[in-house]
């Protein structure tokens, strides 16, 4: 199983748009071989001293049974639209790819 956190920092201002964006392609991905879960969130601020809150950021959570079917999920036409459609309102993106240890 790989496991991926995908941090996306938006411009100011554009978060809802964004989250609109990845709402509309989530039943696409969700439809891809291998995708177990796909899912949009933001920072809940909590107090704890460890948080870096970023009130720019989604973060996506996903799940996929294995890395070529990750690796095919980037090249998907959906994403390939979703890319195009962000393109001016994404600022930073960090991915994180991960398995059990």
């Amino acid at each position: 199983m790989i496991h991926v956190v995908a941090s996306i920092t938006v411009r100011e201002g554009q978060v809802s748009r964004y989250i609109d964006i990845v709402k509309a392609l989530n039943p696409h991905v969700l439809t891809e071989e291998g995708c177990v879960a796909y899912l949009p969130t933001i920072d809940l601020p909590t107090g704890l001293a460890a948080q870096a809150l970023n009130a720019n950021r989604v973060t996506i959570i996903e799940k996929w049974r294995s890395l070529e079917d990750l690796m095919a999920h980037f090249s998907t036409p959906h994403m390939l639209a979703y890319r195009e459609k962000v393109k001016d309102i994404v600022e930073k993106i960090s991915i994180e790819v991960l398995t059990e240890a």
